[in-house]
């Protein structure tokens, strides 16, 4: 029997955010906190994608919930990348009649990119309709779709308006269309094909508004080798790759995230061929699109500054100079409690303690001191072919 599904981070930055909305609209913000009004810009000058070179990156997500937090952040993220992975939640209710529809949510995601933008980085989107930390299921819908399922019309309509709304705005190189997928396909074997369904008309749908811009899903590499939560269970080593196949041939990237401390004690121990089967799996552009490891232990999961060393190696020494670009998860560790109030508001209280074994992944403490993994990240992408 598979394990129950793989629970990653949720990016919650778009919530710390509310940058046309003013503090008020978040309770989670201190009502000092700055009004950001920001149009979307176009990063000048050639684009960090043609360079012909992995580029690097993380999630914006922030060790405080304020705005000062968010921007400090990005200055760092400016620092030690080139790209910031923008991975949402679909705007149901804003999109159930149209790609044009008016959305707080998207303007912050709009002002997000811009600021980004002016920091010198450049957007990788993913769309997440599910929960970030918990994908047996879908993230917070509307009283209009509840009980849905993606072979429901009104959701599959949300999701395509708001996918077609992205790629007409950004006109993005790449969207994602999913997150660590194969981990819903566990627990919905039904709902899958659905999903897979919706993704084929989509992608149209996206090359249709921007032709350039490749799309994906992301998949859970630990999940897909069964390997995991409950060690020793099914086949290690073995991907399942007729979930990936489902994609064929509209997948244009090979994208995984990749948290090895749900399988290892110690990064040392990862195999020397853990990732290389992603090589030889079709001639695609492959991905990190998210992943880490922690620098402390967080029960049940071991971690120490040796181990987030030893993950980026062990990528980099199997995957580098193959992959389009990579993502690590947080730049810096981040406050849990500070987050707490804002999951509980989104209704997603009891996932907290989850999002607790990523409290340590960031390659610098919480106070902003760096860790011996820092220094390991920044020379593997000074030296990127």
């Amino acid at each position: 029997m598979k394990h129950a599904p793989l629970l990653a981070f949720l990016s919650l930055t778009l919530t710390v955010l509310a940058c046309s909305g003013g503090a008020a609209a978040n309770p989670a913000l201190s009502p000092t906190s700055p009004r950001v009004t920001l149009s979307p810009t176009v990063t000048p000058g050639p684009s960090i994608f043609d360079s012909g070179r992995t580029v690097y990156g993380f999630f914006p997500s922030p060790p405080e919930m304020t705005v000062e937090s968010l921007l400090a952040t990005l200055d760092t993220l400016a620092q030690h990348g080139d790209v910031a992975l923008i991975q949402k939640a679909v705007p149901w209710k804003d999109f159930l009649a149209s790609p044009d529809g008016d959305s707080q949510d998207f303007t912050d995601e709009r002002n997000l990119v811009a600021v980004a933008a002016s920091k010198g980085l450049e957007p990788i989107f993913v769309i997440d309709p599910l929960n970030g930390l918990d994908r047996r299921q879908f993230s917070p819908l509307p009283t209009e779709l509840k009980g849905a399922d993606f072979g429901t019309p009104a959701l599959r309509q949300a999701y395509l308006n708001y996918a077609i709304r992205l790629a007409r705005t950004f006109h993005p190189r790449y969207l994602g269309l999913a997150s660590e997928i194969n981990t819903y396909a566990d627990a919905h074997p039904d709902d899958f094909p659905r999903f897979v369904d919706l993704y084929k008309q989509t992608y149209q749908a996206i090359k249709a508004e921007s032709p350039g811009t490749q799309v994906f899903v992301t998949f859970q590499w630990e999940d897909l080798n069964h390997v995991g939560l409950f060690k020793g269970q099914g086949t290690a080593f073995r991907p399942e790759w007729s979930t990936v196949d489902a994609f064929e041939p509209d997948l244009d990237v090979l994208a995984i995230s990749t948290y090895p401390f749900v399988a290892f004690d110690h990064a040392s121990q990862v195999p020397p061929d853990y990732y290389e089967p992603l090589l030889g799996h079709g001639a695609k552009l492959l991905a990190v699109a998210e992943g880490g490891w922690p620098s402390t232990d967080l029960a049940p999961f071991h971690g120490s500054p040796e181990d987030q060393v030893r993950y980026l190696q062990t990528i980099n020494e199997q995957l580098g100079g193959h992959l389009a670009f990579w993502i690590y998860l947080i730049v810096q560790d981040f406050n849990l409690e500070a987050y707490r109030p804002v999951l509980q508001a989104q209704g997603m209280g009891a996932n907290a303690d989850t999002l607790g074994w990523f409290t340590s992944v960031g390659l610098r403490t919480y106070e902003g001191q760096p860790k011996p993994a820092l220094a390991t990240w920044d020379s593997t992408r000074s030296k990127s072919p």
